[in-house]
């Protein structure tokens, strides 16, 4: 992938309420696996690196199934990123799937 699709797709996420910025750190919130590594995926190419991917809770899909809700932690120290500012300017402080937010 390259550094510019990968920012775009990093972008997206923000607005969506699927990754928030937490300190120095990126968290990333998503119901399905394959979500996570292309996250990761992207993290990597800019030049950042995943701490760790965690199941958080199990999220109920209607009335008869659930599925498990992951966060993904990573760390993207590279100064010529700008994603922290617009995180600040488009996003939010909770992803989508937290009660609080």
């Amino acid at each position: 992938m390259l550094p510019p699709k990968a920012e775009k797709k990093l972008k997206t996420w923000i607005r969506s309420r699927h990754l928030i910025c937490s300190g120095n750190f990126f968290l990333f919130d998503s119901l399905e696996y394959s979500t996570v590594e292309r996250f990761t995926d992207c993290v990597e190419t800019l030049g950042g690196t995943l701490i760790c991917v965690e199941p958080l809770k199990k999220i109920w899909m209607g009335n008869h199934r659930q599925v498990i809700l992951y966060r993904a932690k990573a760390s993207l120290h590279t100064p010529h990123h700008d994603l922290k500012e617009y995180w600040i300017k488009y996003g939010g402080f909770y992803t989508r799937f937290d009660e609080r937010g």
